[in-house]
């Protein structure tokens, strides 16, 4: 009888580990098709960030700025709108808990980060501006590391690494510098993985 309990819990415990296996390929396969998303949000805030910095080393008119400010916008949205469509999407496919664990990992990190900005405009009298690239690129960071930790995905744990690098590293610079080193990390840990990961998704 306990021969037989044992064998039962080798068993269990065996076929568990294939299981959360399992698991792990079907997300890394999922993750090679997010790439797009990777792509697309890699280059978008690449732009935004270079685009400022090359703004700022220019001289234009209050007006030039306004327009271009509700270009953005309209291009966040667009984004927004396609980002939540792709996963609406893929959420009336078959879904693991790996896959909505990290999902939460990314919406909680969204909602931090319209909320932190919110608190930041309202505080005005005590933030200081010289650290907000830091600030929002640290946590940008560890949802990235922990997404490819989940994953077991060196290709994004190295992204994530030297995003956070870069977030440490860009606080000793002014803040138009900083936008250089914000459009670098996009670059480095979502615009290059991401283009790797879509290039693979059929593998």
């Amino acid at each position: 009888m306990e021969e037989n309990d044992e064998m039962l819990n080798s068993f269990d415990e065996s076929q568990s580990i294939q299981v959360i296996k399992e698991m792990i390929q079907v997300s890394q396969k999922n993750l090679k098709n997010d790439g797009i998303l990777f792509i697309l949000w890699g280059w978008l805030m690449f732009y935004f960030y270079v685009t400022y910095y090359i703004l700022y080393k220019i001289v234009i008119t209050v007006q030039m700025m306004n327009i271009f400010a509700y270009f953005q916008y309209a291009i966040g949205v667009i984004a927004i709108a396609f980002t939540l469509y792709y996963v609406y999407k893929k959420s009336k496919k078959v879904k693991t808990y790996i896959a909505v664990s990290l999902r939460y990992v990314w919406i909680s990190l969204f909602a931090f980060i319209i909320l932190a900005s919110i608190m930041t405009k309202n505080s005005i009298l005590w933030v200081n501006f010289e650290f907000q690239h830091s600030f929002y690129m640290m946590f940008i960071a560890f949802a990235i590391i922990i997404t490819g930790g989940i994953l077991r995905y060196k290709l994004v744990i190295i992204g994530g690494i030297i995003f956070g690098g870069l977030a440490y590293a860009c606080s000793y610079f002014d803040l138009q510098i900083q936008l250089l080193f914000h459009a670098s990390a996009w670059l480095i840990a979502f615009i290059i993985p991401g283009h790797i990961l879509y290039a693979k998704r059929k593998q």
